[in-house]
């Protein structure tokens, strides 16, 4: 039987590197790291062909909230591909979509009206973007033509979304075919120069690059747009709500929009179902998508305001419509995922057991503070990141060609652990559903993975 097995992995991996081109991925790579072919996943726990199990540290890329196979979003996926799989959502609509935008918009500050369904993550930043262009020419703003975003954000892959973005990693190749956007110094708490320096007081300080910037050339901002509270590709860099407070402020006062990326802190991750909220603002545009559909189904929204939307609201003739659509849109099935998503949340309790996890986590992270090799442990919410750098006191990173990210990962998956670092940043974004049991395991592998790549 195990001889069966390993046959039958085998052909997996050979069929998959002789066909598949991964995702953020350099594909010599898989001539030194395995591939895993996985067959099957429960829980927080996912199983390849030799019944090897891991923990999937990472939400499988931030996007499994309730763990793998869970029991209430497969009855509700099967209950409605009974009925309808999907219908175009130009004009037709069906009732899971309905139920869907309802509830976001319930979930939204009062002055939130109105959902726009899109595809992923990235194409729901494109959306934004355009939306936010199309408006200010609605109304006879036609200088209005820039973007603001802060410098080590990432708010996606399309060309729009990229050129929004501010990693070279990703978008340094792509330089010269991308739309030229304003980049502002994050508020990012780990480039305090002083310890003595609260979180507050540093990110506080830091809104007067934004403040600059906006004051002069406001005339010519579409939008300024924003992870709240984490920085997630961008190595899992954090800074304080007051930010967005004044962000907010800033926006209103120079006529420019706010538009909040929410795709990967959203639904729970930062300790609130969204991240803005912990500033108590409304931001003009939200884009959500990841943990919309509980890690089942792509998905995407766009929530704004009857003030965006009224100014594309006019005959046709005038060609004041928006006319961006995606042949999923408000797929049925995806829709029907996030309703059964959002029912979990409200019948577990969810915000409020995050807290008590989160808590958890902190305690049982805090540990890694007094390692030589460790410069920060941070926390928002659900989200924990380790940062590794060659000396803790100056924060001097690894090069990055010492790929010690690598090192890392392969001594989680020797460990039943999937962790994918950022560079020299182990972060930990697990299911809500993680049990003690669990962390302790997973925090047991991170400080053996910490020791073996930083020695």
């Amino acid at each position: 039987m195990k001889k069966n097995k390993k046959k039958k992995l085998d052909e997996l991996v050979r069929r998959d590197l002789s066909s598949i081109w991964h995702p953020c991925t350099q594909m010599k790579d898989h001539e030194s790291i395995p591939m895993i072919p996985i067959r099957s996943g429960k829980g927080v726990w996912l199983y390849d062909y030799e019944d090897n199990k891991y923990i999937d540290a990472i939400s499988s890329w931030w996007v499994n909230l309730f763990g793998h196979s869970n029991s209430y979003i497969n009855s509700q996926i099967k209950r409605q591909l009974d009925n309808l799989e999907h219908v175009l959502l130009a004009g037709f609509s069906h009732e899971p979509a309905i139920n869907l935008a309802e509830r976001l918009i319930k979930l939204s500050p009062k002055d939130i009206k109105k959902c726009f369904f899109t595809d992923n993550g990235s194409s729901a930043i494109d959306a934004a973007m355009k939306m936010s262009f199309h408006f200010w020419k609605n109304v006879g703003y036609k200088k209005k033509r820039k973007f603001i975003a802060l410098s080590n954000s990432y708010h996606g892959e399309t060309l729009g979304s990229l050129s929004i973005s501010n990693i070279d990693l990703y978008k340094k190749t792509y330089t010269k075919i991308l739309k030229d956007t304003i980049i502002v110094p994050s508020p990012d708490c780990y480039n305090k120069l002083n310890d003595g320096v609260s979180d507050k007081d540093h990110t506080s300080k830091m809104f007067k690059h934004m403040e600059e910037i906006v004051e002069k050339k406001h005339e010519e901002i579409c939008a300024i747009i924003i992870e709240p509270l984490v920085q997630c590709a961008g190595y899992m860099r954090m800074y304080h709500p007051v930010y967005l407070k004044l962000l907010r402020e800033l926006c209103d006062k120079y006529n420019v929009h706010l538009i909040a990326d929410e795709i990967a802190v959203g639904f729970g991750r930062t300790g609130t179902m969204f991240g803005y909220e912990q500033a108590k603002i409304t931001p003009d545009i939200i884009c959500l998508s990841k943990g919309i559909t509980g890690g089942y189904l792509t998905l995407s929204t766009i929530l704004t305001t009857n003030l965006i939307y009224e100014a594309f609201y006019d005959e046709y003739i005038k060609l004041n419509a928006f006319l961006h659509s995606h042949s999923y849109s408000g797929n049925a099935l995806a829709c029907s995922a996030a309703n059964a998503t959002l029912d979990l949340f409200a019948k577990k309790n969810i915000i409020q057991k995050n807290k008590s996890t989160a808590k958890y986590i902190n305690e049982k992270f805090s540990k890694f503070k007094e390692l030589d090799y460790v410069s920060d442990v941070r926390q928002t919410g659900m989200i924990t990141a380790v940062e590794l750098a060659k000396d803790k006191k100056s924060k001097k990173p690894y090069n990055w060609k010492e790929r010690r990210g690598i090192k890392a990962y392969k001594f989680g998956l020797e460990n039943n652990v999937i962790l994918r670092p950022l560079g020299n940043v182990i972060y930990f974004m697990p299911p809500y559903i993680i049990n003690k049991s669990e962390i302790n395991h997973v925090v047991d592998v991170v400080e053996g993975a910490i020791k073996f790549a930083t020695k």
